[in-house]
This record gives structure tokens, sequence and C-alpha cells, in this order.
């Protein structure tokens, strides 16, 4: 799996976390950049990820996440290496 395949269903979980349908997502984009996107709304996307794709984030992990570029490469590596 690349990162590209990563960002639809990416795109699917913000949308649920953050009820909007409108939300389009870019690597760059960081929770600077969405108005409600708090502490409580980061650990429902990590769950939700990690629900999606049966994997688990190491906490070091977590703290190399700084914006959705991190995290599609991060999910996408995890798949990689599982197959």
């Amino acid at each position: 799996m690349v990162e590209a395949d990563v960002y639809p269903v990416l795109t699917e979980i913000f949308q649920d976390v953050f009820m909007r349908d409108d939300m389009k997502l870019s690597p760059e984009l960081t929770s600077k950049n969405v108005p409600g996107w708090d502490s409580f709304k980061q650990i429902e996307i990590i769950i939700a990820v990690e629900e999606k794709y049966n994997i688990k984030f190491h906490t070091r992990e977590l703290d190399n996440l700084n914006n959705v570029g991190d995290l599609a490469r991060t999910v996408a590596a995890k798949i990689q290496a599982a197959h």
C-alpha cells in the first residue's frame, strides 16, 4: 500500500469525526488549520484509524505525527510491514 491509497479512507474518517462532508485532506493539514481539532478529536482519529486498518500506534509514532501527511505515511508503512 502506498500513501496515496490511505487518503480516501482518512478523508472518510476525518469527515465522520468532524461531522463535515466538505472536509478535504492534504499532506500539510494540521490541527491548527481545522476548527475544533483538539486532543479529544485527535484521539478519535487515531482510534478510528487503528480500528479501520487493524493496526496499533506506538507512543513514539504518535509523537512524530505533525500533519496528515505524517499520519498517511505511518499508516502506509505499518500496512506494508504487515504484508
